[in-house]
């Protein structure tokens, strides 16, 4: 997610936006590494996205509404392809969704 959000932008510049994280420490947060709690929430805030995204769930254990719904709108947040305005309007429809209620069960077949 963090090589996603990031595209083109050099390590050197993520880690000045994030502050007080290395260039080191994000190249190895890329290839698959766990950081620290602190970097951790440093990378949340700079993805803008809650802590708990990353949060591995027991088998078995399903995802509430809302996980779902933030789920979607970080991995919105995170895309680059996407310009701004279509990600957010884009979100405001995620959110809509969620708040309005469905005719019929989501788990019946859409004909």
């Amino acid at each position: 997610m963090l090589r996603a959000k990031r595209g083109k932008t050099g390590l050197r510049t993520v880690a000045e936006e994030m502050g007080d994280v290395s260039v080191a420490t994000l190249s190895r947060i890329e290839q698959g590494k766990v950081p620290d709690v602190d970097t951790f929430i440093k990378i949340c805030r700079w993805l803008d996205v809650p802590t708990d995204t990353f949060v591995v769930r027991n088998e078995g254990e399903t995802l509430s509404q809302t996980d779902n719904q933030q789920t979607i709108v970080a991995h919105l947040r995170a895309e680059r392809e996407l310009d701004p305005e279509t990600i957010q309007m884009l979100v405001k429809l995620v959110n809509l969704a969620y708040t309005t209620k469905s005719p019929r069960p989501v788990s019946e077949k859409q004909e």
